[in-house]
């Protein structure tokens, strides 16, 4: 199993929110964190592992 994300995938910023999220990257399964900020922008998300792209 894949360790949750800490920082955010988009802007780096540490997932210590209420609204900060992690989730499983729909392609390869490596861990994808999203701050509240960039989910509410819907600022896109690269994964590291396989290029997955999402908003």
């Amino acid at each position: 199993m894949v360790a949750r994300a800490e920082v955010c995938t988009a802007s780096g910023v540490p997932l210590v929110e209420d609204k900060s999220t992690a989730f499983p990257c729909p392609d390869c399964g490596n861990s994808i964190g999203r701050s509240a900020q960039c989910r509410v922008q819907a600022v896109p998300y690269i994964c590291t592992d396989c290029g997955f792209q999402g908003p």
